[in-house]
């Protein structure tokens, strides 16, 4: 049986990049994100829905596009556990990345949290919201929606 050791191999160094990636033209994304609000855009030439926001169409290539405010409202549709984590978050605890059906009709991917891992059921409804780290970054996730009765 052999080890890796003997596996002829070069060790390399922990390897970490930043990515500066240019935000001006879907700017509004992230200022109303911090604001907590969760937006799309809408092409205004085929109608096609994107969310996150692009500036460009993919589907009729136009840059015509216009901000369309989402409810955040969705039906969850598939999700996994990440136990073995990526090098960039290896400080997280384990997590739940989710994709959920958003009542507008966009698929959205984002962490779920606040839910027990035994209660995370296919079908359930969830609420995508923004999130603002305590370093000021801005993201968004899942949260359980709150039930109506």
């Amino acid at each position: 049986m052999s080890s890796v050791s003997e596996i002829p191999a070069i060790r390399s160094r922990k390897l970490e990049i930043t990515y500066n990636i240019p935000i001006s033209k879907t700017k509004k994304f992230w200022d109303e994100l911090r604001e907590g609000k969760i937006y799309a855009t809408k092409c205004k030439k085929c109608g096609r829905l994107y969310f996150p926001p692009v500036a460009d169409c993919g589907e009729c290539y136009s840059s015509e596009v216009e901000w369309v405010e989402l409810s955040g409202e969705g039906e969850l549709l598939t999700f996994t556990h990440i136990i073995v984590r990526p090098t960039s978050f290896q400080d997280q605890q384990p997590y739940t990345v989710a994709i959920a059906q958003l009542k507008e009709g966009v698929k959205a991917l984002a962490w779920l949290t606040d839910v027990k891992k035994k209660d995370i059921k296919i079908g359930m409804r969830v609420k995508l919201v923004p999130k603002v780290f305590e370093d000021g970054r801005v993201a968004y996730e899942f949260k359980p929606a709150e039930k109506k009765e």
